[in-house]
């Protein structure tokens, strides 16, 4: 999504800088997202740009990134790029998590009209993070991220 950056999507988690070293941590936004490697390159190339001669940029899965952490201008540039921004997620207890099977939200808002309810077309859109949806008001289709 190239309207947002890392920080927008909750993925920095820290920055650490001591001298000329630099310690990133970062949450990919699921475990075996394939953009984790190059997210880690270009954090490293731009910091080593900005002048940095020690880069570390370290991965951690623990607490498991939530859509959650996405920030306010976040979800404001996913709604101006016609992407339904996510909701906030269920908070889960702690241990084993119970499997619910059940429809998906239909109180989706349309991101073009700002109706308040539209129709899932596809439980799965482009990613596996997004489905995608119509709006019977305005009849548009668009994406939803969805909330983890």
């Amino acid at each position: 999504m190239p309207m947002l950056t890392l920080d927008d999507l909750g993925v920095v988690r820290s920055v650490d800088v001591d001298g000329d070293a630099v310690t990133v941590t970062i949450t990919p936004t699921y475990s075996g997202c394939p953009a984790i490697d190059e997210m880690r390159h270009d954090i490293g190339a731009a910091l080593t740009r900005a002048g940095y001669a020690r880069v570390d940029v370290r991965t951690v899965f623990s607490p498991a990134w939530s859509t959650d952490w996405i920030s306010d201008a976040g979800r404001r540039k996913l709604a101006e790029a016609g992407i339904a921004p996510p909701g906030r997620a269920a908070t889960r207890p702690t241990g084993p998590i119970p499997l619910t099977l059940g429809a998906p939200s239909s109180s989706v808002r349309c991101p073009h009209c700002g109706a308040p309810a539209t129709d899932e077309l596809s439980r799965f859109g482009p990613t596996a993070c997004t489905s995608l949806r119509r709006c019977p008001s305005c009849r548009e289709p668009f994406e939803h991220m969805k909330e983890i």
